[in-house]
């Protein structure tokens, strides 16, 4: 078995962090398109893909999926009497839970 040089080594494990943090940037881009994180998650979020070209590119393919998905579907409303009819489900159900725990 062939020992690695410490160098080597050390890349090994700096890579790997850069993976771990990389990843958990991807699984925040979302909150970040959506504006639901907190300023300092924002900041670090952006911070990484100023100097992370990977990250800076996934970014923007969910920014753009985003919007397409936004332009295509944004605007459908579901027909009043299914609303009609869901409005009066959700008051049973709720009516219903109330007389029960009561």
């Amino acid at each position: 078995m062939t020992e690695q040089p410490d160098s080597a080594q050390s890349d090994l494990e700096s890579a790997e962090f850069e993976q771990l943090d990389c990843s958990a940037v991807i699984a925040d881009v979302w909150l970040l398109l959506d504006n639901e994180c907190d300023p300092n998650v924002r900041e670090r979020l952006q911070s990484h893909m100023n100097s992370c070209h990977s990250c800076l590119e996934h970014y923007g393919i969910e920014a753009q999926l985003k919007s397409l998905i936004n332009r295509k579907c944004g605007g459908d409303q579901a027909p009043d009497r299914l609303r009609q009819r869901l409005t009066v489900e959700i008051r049973q159900t709720v009516i219903g839970h109330t007389h029960s725990d009561g």
